[in-house]
C-alpha cells in the first residue's frame, strides 16, 4: 500500500512541478501566451504561482514564482518520502537536498522531452502549431551542439547529442544521491 501511494504521491507531484519548470523556462525564453503550449501550463500552475507571484514577484528573465512553487512541491514530496521512510524529523538537511535533487533530475526530464517532442515533430509535421514553441525552447540547447556538429545527410544529430548527454546527467545526479546517502549512513 505504501509503495502505490508513494508511487502515485511522487507522479503527480513530479508532473505538477515539472509543469511550473516549463512556465519558467518559457517565461525565461520569452515564449507567448498565445503559443499552444501555455494555456495548458496556466491551466495546471495557476493555483500555485498566482499566489506566490504576490510575494516572489517576477523579474524580467526569471519567474520566481513558478520557481517557488517547483521548490515548494519538491519540499513537500521529500518531506513525504522523509516521513515515509520513517526518517527522525522531516525538516532535516536531507529534505532540501532530496527537494533540490529532484529539482534538478525534473528540470532534465523536462529537458529530454521537449527535446525529443521537438525533433518528432520537425520529422512527422513541422507545420503542427507547437512545434515553433519546442524549437524555441530547444535552441537554447541545441544551438551550441549544432556549431560543432553538421548535418548528416540532412539529418540534424543534435538532439539525440543532447538527450545522450541528459542521461549522463542524470546517471552523475543519481550517482551523487547514493554518495549522499551513504555519507549520511
Amino acid at each position: 500500500m505504501k509503495s502505490a501511494f508513494w508511487l502515485l504521491l511522487e507522479t503527480l507531484v513530479s508532473l505538477l512541478a515539472s509543469v511550473c519548470l516549463l512556465r519558467a523556462f518559457a517565461w525565461w525564453q520569452k515564449l507567448s501566451a498565445r503559443n499552444p503550449i501555455m494555456p495548458f501550463v496556466f491551466a495546471v500552475t495557476d493555483w500555485i504561482v498566482k499566489p506566490l507571484r504576490r510575494i516572489v514577484p517576477a523579474s524580467r528573465r526569471v519567474d520566481w514564482a513558478s520557481l517557488a512553487a517547483a521548490l515548494l512541491l519538491a519540499i513537500a514530496l521529500a518531506s513525504v518520502y522523509s516521513l515515509l521512510m520513517r526518517a527522525r524529523s522531516p525538516l532535516q538537511l536531507g529534505v532540501l537536498f532530496f527537494a533540490i535533487f529532484w529539482l534538478c533530475k525534473w528540470a532534465v526530464y523536462l529537458l529530454i522531452g521537449v527535446v525529443l517532442l521537438q525533433a518528432v515533430l520537425s520529422w512527422v509535421n513541422p507545420q503542427a502549431p507547437m512545434a515553433p514553441a519546442l524549437e524555441q525552447l530547444s535552441r537554447p540547447f541545441l544551438a551550441p551542439i549544432r556549431r560543432f556538429i553538421p548535418l548528416l545527410g540532412g539529418v540534424d544529430l543534435s538532439p539525440l547529442l543532447l538527450i545522450l548527454l541528459a542521461q549522463v546527467l542524470l546517471s552523475l545526479l543519481e550517482a551523487l544521491l547514493e554518495a549522499a546517502l551513504r555519507f549520511v549512513s
